[in-house]
């Protein structure tokens, strides 16, 4: 029997990765689990991402995003009128209450890129590419980037501490590093 034309299949195999990174996590990637997962032979995984290295990055810069898709899409939403500390916190406990798997997922690929070198830009990626879209709602890049550590830093406490999110605080401290109360609306633009 000859090979089947199958030009989705490294598409299909990527997405697998991705849902076995999103059901077992990272240790639980391998080459057979995502073979069975896309339905294609071992050796579809190995032709396509000769390392599980490369299948990592892969489904990372899938997951990436997707996720900064989202964080777009909820930008592109916030109410201009809104005070941008009030937005954030808003949206920041929504994260960590109705999508808890999804942010321990997002955490759990932040530090497989302490062991895993070539995850690392992934990683700077995706911060760098959230504090871009967070300019849209606070005064510079500065402040962006300082919004991008206080959330990362509120969501570990949250879960790794199991600490409950508390939306005033947050909203507060947003508020704070943004300068001013957070009640001025966004920066003009």
């Amino acid at each position: 029997m000859g090979r089947r034309y199958d030009p989705e299949r490294r598409q299909r195999i990527i997405d697998a990765a991705a849902a076995v990174v999103r059901e077992r996590g990272i240790a639980g990637l391998g080459h057979r689990a995502v073979a069975a997962a896309a339905d294609v032979p071992l050796g579809s995984t190995t032709y396509h991402f000769a390392t599980l290295d490369d299948l990592l990055i892969a489904a990372l810069r899938q997951i990436n995003a997707e996720w900064l898709a989202e964080v777009e899409h909820w930008v592109e939403g916030v109410d201009p009128a809104a005070p941008p500390a009030d937005e954030l916190a808003r949206w920041l406990g929504e994260q960590l209450t109705d999508d808890r798997a999804r942010m321990e997922l997002e955490y759990e690929l932040y530090f497989a890129a302490l062991r895993h070198e070539g995850l690392r830009p992934l990683a700077a990626e995706c911060l760098d590419e959230m504090a871009r879209m967070l300019t849209r709602l606070v005064p510079d890049a500065a402040t962006a980037r300082a919004v991008v550590a206080l959330i990362d830093g509120l969501t570990l406490q949250v879960l790794l501490a199991d600490r409950p999110y508390d939306r005033e605080d947050t909203r507060a401290a947003l508020a704070r590093i943004m300068g001013g109360d957070g009640d001025d609306g966004p920066p003009a633009g």
